[in-house]
């Protein structure tokens, strides 16, 4: 009976997942529904390392900036078609994560988060030394160009509808990681390492792998953002774009499916329609944050799985 019931809910939350994605370019207007799903993308991707392997990084954001700006460079100065420069951008972000893995790895707790800081501190000061990037103007006019030769992503809807197809296909990728063995693994080394090793796992090769695939699809999220907004700018890569999008993984439910979506979700939408109050809109944000986290303890999704688990 659990598992119908589960298979079910599985069903449910897919149907609902794909209905609510193809109403919202007519609800809401689609350049911003567009950023809502790239950053829900970005925080899936910290969320399969923070949430499930317990490795928290404050480096994210190198990820999905490289890939925005190489992506950005493959469309614009290079002459890749959409696909191609989207796969160059996974691919240097993907690169970047193997090298940052590496390095960080070496340490656990507080010094790998800070490694992976100071890493992407780099990153941030090439980005900004590098003449190809345009400086502190980034780099604009990113062309979106045609998917496969004859579907105009000029078009808003048609391009809503490419990164939600995208979105889909990432999220069906990190469920299917977490729902297999090697996500039961990820999750055996956040809860005790030591009982891992004692096992015979390898948990640095697990930890890498992790890493290696969070820093990809952080950079399929810069890709987009990328090919979507047409721009790329310094913001994508600054440790404050690593801070927010830890925030909104703790604000949805660290270590659920659904969380970190959840969480971008409120925090776009209140730094949207709250942009008129200017410098008030991060006080609110950070008022806010620190309400959820005291009521809700394992965020907004957390905690509705824990509620409905009491209940059954």
């Amino acid at each position: 009976m659990r598992r119908v019931w589960s298979g079910q809910a599985v069903f449910m939350g897919w149907a609902s997942l794909v209905a609510l994605g193809v109403a919202a370019p007519f609800v809401v207007y689609p350049v911003f529904a567009m950023n809502v799903l790239v950053m829900a993308l970005f925080a899936s991707a910290l969320n399969l390392l923070l949430g499930y392997a317990g490795l928290l990084s404050f480096g994210h954001a190198a990820f999905l900036g490289s890939a925005a700006y190489v992506t950005g460079l493959a469309a614009k100065t290079w002459g890749f078609g959409v696909l191609l420069s989207m796969a160059t951008g996974v691919a240097v972000a993907a690169a970047l994560g193997l090298v940052f893995g590496l390095l960080a790895l070496r340490r656990s707790g507080i010094y790998f988060a800070m490694i992976t800081l100071g890493l992407a501190q780099v990153v941030y000061f090439l980005v900004v030394q590098m003449p190809w990037t345009g400086g502190e103007d980034g780099l604009q006019g990113i062309p979106r160009g045609k998917l496969l030769g004859f579907l105009d992503l000029g078009d808003s809807f048609a391009m809503y509808f490419f990164t939600y197809a995208v979105f889909l296909a990432a999220f069906w990728l990190i469920q299917r990681t977490i729902d297999s063995p090697f996500g039961q693994v990820l999750r055996a080394i956040r809860e005790n390492e030591p009982r891992a090793i004692s096992l015979g796992y390898d948990v640095q090769r697990y930890k890498l792998l992790a890493f290696v695939l969070s820093a990809a699809l952080a950079g399929l999220a810069g890709s987009l953002k990328a090919i979507a907004m047409q721009f790329a700018t310094l913001g994508d890569v600054a440790w404050q774009r690593s801070g927010e999008v830890v925030l909104m993984t703790l604000l949805g439910g660290m270590g659920t499916v659904l969380g970190p979506s959840v969480g971008v979700l409120l925090v776009v939408t209140m730094e949207n329609y709250l942009a008129s109050l200017g410098s008030w809109v991060t006080v609110i944000t950070g008022a806010v944050f620190v309400v959820m986290v005291m009521a809700f303890r394992r965020g907004v999704v957390g905690e509705i799985q824990a509620l409905l688990s009491r209940r059954s």
